[in-house]
């Protein structure tokens, strides 16, 4: 009898704390919005990317290789995103500190990638996924990154 009013207790205190609390997160539906609104800008410029987003546990969601771009951009788009989720910032940070600060903290910071191309998604003020970039120059990786987030913004 002790056990079985143990296991309703602690039943009822589970089912009662999850009402009402849920988290933002990202489904494939926007990912895959954003994958297509990166890749529409990489094509108007003549770009091919590899374009990756993550969720926000840093879990692969959506991975696209366009024609043409080299192999080693797919690695170093999932380090941007990774990055980029894991730390809750822009890799173009990383880039600019390893320029004015000399880069000798950055490059210790394990998963820190210093490269412009990963970029942190948040909705309503919770980071729910990224996206990262590669192909082209860390500036173009950017441009694309941020065409790609700004149809959920």
């Amino acid at each position: 009898m002790k056990n079985i009013f143990f296991a309703l207790i602690v039943f009822l205190s589970i089912n009662g704390t999850s009402k009402g609390q849920t988290q933002a997160y990202i489904n494939f539906e926007t990912a895959t919005m954003i994958s297509d609104a990166a890749q529409k800008k990489a094509v108007e410029e003549g770009w091919n990317m590899v374009i990756v987003i993550l969720d926000g546990g840093g879990n692969l969601i959506s991975l696209r290789r366009m024609d043409g771009v080299q192999i080693g951009s797919i690695d170093v788009a999932i380090a941007k995103a990774k990055s980029a989720v894991y730390f809750r910032r822009p890799t173009k940070i990383f880039e600019d500190a390893m320029k004015n600060e000399g880069g000798g903290r950055i490059a210790t910071l394990p998963n820190a990638v210093a490269i412009e191309g990963g970029l942190p998604i948040f909705k309503d003020g919770v980071c729910i996924g990224s996206i990262g970039i590669s192909g082209a120059t860390s500036a173009q990786d950017g441009i694309v990154a941020e065409a790609g987030i700004s149809v959920i913004n």
